[in-house]
């Protein structure tokens, strides 16, 4: 498969989470096109596990309207590795620390416009650690893993990262 060949890009926006740029490219075909492609540092989610119950949070998201059941999860920071942002966003979210983590996978949520890359852990070993952050309006709810699966094929967790890392998770769990 050919590659499309860039012309030209402008940056359009700068923001604190994204950025948006418009790249004008041609295509093998040799017509011309413009893309918008939203810029993200990439995230970590985490299904953080105690004795086979996983430990959710329900936040409510501004962007869908509504309160959804959710992994921790969060932006990568600047000059953050993966692993230090796994660990800030368990102290943040659910006040624990992982002794143990394993990589599930990294997946694109949306590749066609957004460079962001998911990253997908399971987490075990947890102990009680606290990290003052930003006031964040969340619910902390642990069920067992195998109800967190079923809620996921419900429609009750309905966000991608969740709905990849539990099934990942209780495969794996599984197996």
């Amino acid at each position: 498969m050919t590659a499309e060949r860039p012309l030209s890009s402008r940056r359009v926006y700068e923001g604190h989470i994204i950025n948006l740029r418009t790249d004008e490219v041609e295509l093998p075909s040799g017509r011309r096109i413009v893309l918008e492609i939203v810029e993200h540092r990439g995230a970590v989610a985490v299904v953080p596990i105690i004795d086979g119950d996983v430990v959710l949070v329900r936040q409510f998201r501004a962007a869908v309207g509504r309160a959804l059941l959710e992994i921790p999860a969060g932006s990568v920071e600047p000059g953050e590795t993966v692993e230090a942002c796994l660990q800030r966003e368990l102290a943040e979210e659910i006040g624990m620390r992982a002794g143990r983590t394993d990589h599930l996978i990294t997946f694109y949520p949306s590749p066609g416009f957004l460079t962001e890359a998911v990253h997908v852990y399971a987490a075990g070993e947890l102990t009680p650690h606290r990290l003052l952050a930003e006031e964040e309006d969340l619910t902390v709810v642990r069920v067992p893993l195998a109800r967190a699966a079923a809620l996921v094929t419900h429609g009750e967790i309905v966000d991608a990262k969740s709905i990849i890392g539990l099934l990942l998770a209780a495969r794996k769990d599984q197996s």
